[in-house]
């Protein structure tokens, strides 16, 4: 394997007890009450162990206490996972954002869990496929298995509707016929819809496990009722929701609703199908809608930004990803300890060596990404992007990537998540820790989208019209101002002015965006080695 250039970065192990053991010299070295104990059980020295990464690899490590001061075994119980989710939340709560007064990691929609960094049990599943599924429905690679439906609720507590928000393809609730914006009004002859608070069980064992048997009763966007039974099964998913070509006089707008940046070999040959589709219909704006694209593999997102940039970008930075200082000037030590992985889990050696993380540089000139044009698809003039509160990570990269070279750009629909930090997997004993580790900045230095991207217009994503149908709110001023060069009479382009096309505006209930988050996999991951 030739490792000058880019090799895939796989999941890797190393035991608890060998990176404690590892740093005790080091550690030793700089400060004598740092230094962690040399025994202790094996939840005590996955526990240090834990800290021991987050003190080098952490993108705010240098905001982290002392080991003596943070004590990490204090975090040890009972159950090893419940003490590490503890520790790890316990640690992201130091560096604070000033523009707020919270932790950069302080997570709204559940204050027990940081936003970013989390931590995942290897046997729960394949590790390499799943990248957390307890956080996602499909998967990273394309798999499925569910009942196949993301739902919304909208209402108050006590008068509620279960509409349907998107349909993944492939699954058996798009088999059974089910769309975007049928009404569920009952679960296993449970009526739900009335009182939020005592439906969650009945909710959440529906669409939020794996393996359901599922009996939901309704009604359709046309009107009519339905009841289906719906068993999650595995099923192999696509990332496309819809494509489409819209004539708008001289101009032809396509439209990609995208679900996930899955890995290249879920996603390559999807998209550059759909773009091959725009090229030969003379494309010349697009309206790319991420409003559920919680993000995936940033190569992924690299590939997209190079089938959207016309060629006379090729060779202009896309953007760029800064680790801390410690990494950045090669003394992130415990990584020499950490060997790199092939993409068959197979270590990877060189000259007789082992190739470890050590071996990557993470200074900002190795890691600055040029465009490089893919695909026949080269007039692009213009762009639009369709978001919510679920466009997170990869997706925002994108957008921020873009702004630089479509200075008329416009974001339409909802703040965004705001994960402008990405992580790779390590490995703690039978656990991937994923710490937030890296920020991305476009061209022009600009990044720190903390509290998210805010949209040029704010619009409603209303679930009564499929993905794709002009009357749905933001595509129709997507469409719009892509179509006409301007905003429909009455809609100011300011930032934050709002509108609605349609009769009834739905609104979420917050409540359940808490309870009852969307499932899809919010984060950015970089899985390319950049030798030294």
């Amino acid at each position: 394997m030739n490792i000058t250039g880019f090799v895939r970065k796989e999941v890797w192990g190393l035991s608890a007890v060998m990176i404690s053991s590892l740093l005790i010299f080091s550690s030793c070295k700089k400060d004598k009450h740092e230094e962690p104990k040399a025994s202790g059980s094996r939840s005590e020295l996955t526990a240090d162990s834990l800290f021991l990464f987050a003190k080098e690899v952490y993108f705010w490590n240098t905001s982290l206490p002392s080991y003596d001061a943070f004590s990490p075994r204090s975090y040890v119980g009972s159950d090893m996972e419940e003490g590490l989710n503890r520790e790890l939340l316990a640690l992201t709560k130091y560096a604070v954002n000033t523009s707020t007064g919270l932790s950069f990691e302080y997570n709204k929609d559940d204050p027990g869990e940081p936003k970013y960094s989390y931590v995942f049990n290897t046997n729960d599943a394949n590790p390499i496929a799943s990248v957390n599924p307890a956080k996602s429905s499909v998967d990273l690679e394309g798999h499925g298995n569910d009942i196949g439906l993301q739902v919304g609720y909208y209402g108050n507590q006590s008068d509620y509707n279960v509409r349907v928000q998107a349909v993944y393809p492939n699954s058996p609730a798009e088999k059974a016929g089910m769309s975007r914006g049928d009404v569920i009004t009952s679960i296993n002859n449970i009526t739900v819809g009335k009182n939020f608070n005592a439906d969650q069980s009945t909710l959440y064992n529906a669409f939020y496990t794996s393996g359901s048997l599922v009996s939901l009763k309704g009604t359709k966007r046309s009107g009519t009722s339905f009841s289906v039974t719906l068993t999650g099964i595995p099923y192999q998913s696509s990332p496309i929701y819809k494509d489409s070509v819209y004539q708008a006089g001289a101009k032809k707008i396509g439209y990609l609703a995208y679900a996930r940046f899955s890995n290249e070999a879920d996603s390559k040959a999807a998209l550059a199908s759909v773009f091959d589709k725009f090229a030969s219909a003379g494309v010349t704006d697009l309206i790319l809608d991420l409003r559920y694209n919680g993000g995936g593999y940033v190569s992924t997102a690299q590939y997209l930004l190079n089938l959207i940039a016309p060629t006379s970008i090729n060779g202009s930075t896309m953007f760029t990803e800064h680790y801390n200082e410690l990494m950045q000037k090669g003394q992130a030590k415990i990584l020499s300890k950490l060997p790199l992985r092939d993409d068959n889990d197979k270590i990877v050696t060189q000259g007789g060596r082992i190739v470890t993380y050590a071996d990557q540089s993470y200074s900002v000139v190795r890691n600055t990404y040029k465009f490089a044009k893919q695909g026949n698809l080269n007039a692009i003039g213009n762009i639009v992007f369709i978001v919510t509160g679920n466009t997170a990570s990869a997706s925002e990269l994108v957008i921020n990537s873009l702004k630089p070279y479509f200075k008329d750009a416009k974001i339409i629909g909802q703040r965004t998540y705001g994960k402008p930090v990405g992580f790779f997997p390590i490995r703690i004993d039978k656990y991937d820790v994923y710490l937030a580790s890296f920020e991305s900045r476009n061209s022009e230095d600009s990044g720190g989208y903390y509290n998210g991207l805010d949209p040029n217009i704010n619009a409603a994503d209303d679930t009564r019209y499929l993905l794709g149908d002009l009357r749905e709110e933001s595509l129709y001023l997507a469409y719009s101002y892509l179509k006409n060069g301007s905003m429909p009479v009455g809609v100011s382009s300011s930032k934050g002015s709002s509108v609605s096309s349609s009769d009834e505006k739905l609104e979420e209930l917050e409540s359940a965006k808490k309870a009852l988050p969307n499932r899809e996999f919010k984060g950015m991951i970089e899985d390319r080695f950049r030798a030294k």
